[in-house]
């Protein structure tokens, strides 16, 4: 009790207590807010990846002769949520005169397609309104969506759409010109005549690349909120895409698409894997292809084709944490220096407590537990204020935007519209602990200078 008591005094008594509280929860906020930031972006990214490919993406470097099959025999996995076939076109995009934008043209089937992205719910036409939805029929025949960045730009100051600009492309009609490889009729050479070359039709020898056009009426506008797609991506039926390229049809469409799987909440990629895999041998061995390719076939979950660039941004986080660590660790000194003051100023009541006979572990124990106590309080501050800044930090960028005329986030480098943050309570804990730790090394030297106090060096006159 008596510990207890000379620690609370000299809490309630030194207004320095209270900076050296402010200065450990300054620095624990920024550890927090940094870690949180980091967390926050690697998880966007990480999650963008699992919208964009699906929790497993199949890329077979061959034609699929029966996509439906193959879907159907998928979805019949107890993993599997949806999956669905999505061919892939580059090409120019004709929007008016001196108006011309390269994009990718996304084939897709609207029924399976719906299952895998919630595609629906990020068009302008439906946001905010209560009309009937009909997503097939807005996406039937020549008809597409356009993502926003295509048709307009983001304000240059608030990095925000003109969402009613591109409201009036809707119903208008665009041209969409890509290249497509033909295949060439056999020519024979007769045995007589060498400059006799007879043509025979159907069956190919060779492969030249034609240009292709499409106008299709823009029957959607869609808003991901992610740069990259944002930027470039048009939508079309896969029917459509399929007749561009001369491509077999078939339910699902064919051609060289990627299948893209959904996988029910709680299965872990990497042991669905294998379930697909055997899926994919089964069924292209059925068909007879090459077994090389069949090997050589991309199966991949979306946490493998992002691997490199997580780890990166990842490292660069590490990296960032021990420098704002080192430079927080400074509050230690300030700790130390207010405890060893107290220690100073406080001689006699050491001196008399320790002629009554308290032990030094008790006397240090009183200084290390003010130390304690400053780690405890100071880390909470520090969480609270680390906590409020994270929740609020899209609101504060903009105040920072009104106020100074400063855009600190930016969409066309950052790849999100906003800005992503997320408490990282694993890092956080971490970075309470390291508090409290280094609060108590700050009091541990002035603590052994307590204990070395010699009541009758200090009381000797009194």
């Amino acid at each position: 009790m008596l510990k207890l008591f000379l620690c609370l005094r000299y809490l309630r008594k030194l207004k320095l207590v209270f900076l050296s509280v402010a200065a450990l929860g300054l620095s624990v906020g920024l550890l927090v807010i940094v870690a949180s930031l980091f967390s926050g972006y690697i998880e966007a990214i990480r999650l963008t990846g699992h919208e964009v490919y699906g929790d497993v993406y199949l890329k077979p470097w061959i034609e699929i002769p029966e996509c439906g099959a193959l879907i159907d025999a998928l979805e019949s996995l107890e993993e599997v949520k949806a999956a669905t076939v999505v061919t892939e076109s580059y090409g120019l995009l004709y929007l008016g005169r001196g108006n011309v934008k390269g994009v990718k043209v996304l084939g897709i089937d609207p029924d399976s397609y719906s299952k895998f992205y919630d595609l629906e719910n990020r068009l302008l036409k439906y946001r905010h309104s209560s009309e009937g939805r009909n997503f097939g029929s807005d996406f039937a025949g020549k008809k597409g969506y356009i993502s926003i960045g295509v048709l307009t730009r983001p304000d240059e100051k608030t990095d925000v759409y003109d969402f009613d600009i591109a409201r009036q492309w809707l119903g208008k009609e665009v041209v969409f010109t890509t290249g497509a490889v033909v295949k060439k009729p056999t020519a024979v050479r007769s045995p007589e005549d060498n400059n006799n070359v007879e043509v025979v039709p159907g069956t190919p020898y060779g492969e030249r690349l034609r240009t292709r056009t499409l106008k299709f009426k823009v029957s959607g506008i869609v808003h991901h909120g992610i740069y990259f797609i944002d930027n470039s991506v048009v939508y079309l039926p896969i029917e459509t895409v399929r007749q561009l390229h001369s491509v077999q049809q078939s339910k699902y469409g064919g051609g060289q698409g990627a299948v893209k799987i959904r996988l029910f909440e709680g299965t872990e990629p990497r042991d669905a894997i294998e379930s697909v895999r055997r899926v994919w041998q089964k069924s292209a061995n059925q068909w007879g292809l090459d077994k090389h390719l069949i090997a050589n076939t991309l199966l991949l979950t979306a946490d493998d084709i992002q691997h490199a660039f997580l780890a990166e941004v990842h490292k660069q986080k590490v990296i960032l944490m021990l420098i704002f660590t080192i430079i927080c660790s400074a509050v230690v000194l300030l700790i130390f220096c207010i405890i060893y003051m107290i220690v100073i100023s406080k001689q006699k009541d050491i001196a008399i407590i320790k002629s009554c006979g308290v032990a030094n572990s008790s006397v240090a124990s009183i200084f290390v537990g003010f130390g304690g106590f400053v780690g405890i309080a100071g880390s909470a501050l520090g969480v609270l204020l680390g906590a409020v800044v994270t929740r609020n930090i899209n609101l504060i960028e903009y105040w920072i935007r009104v106020a100074l005329g400063l855009k600190l986030w930016k969409s066309s480098a950052y790849v999100f519209d906003k800005i992503p943050a997320r408490i990282d309570t694993a890092m956080t804990l971490w970075v309470v602990v390291f508090a409290i730790i280094a609060a108590c090394i700050g009091a541990l030297i002035p603590a052994i200078l307590a204990v070395r106090t010699r009541p009758i060096d200090i009381l000797r006159y009194e």
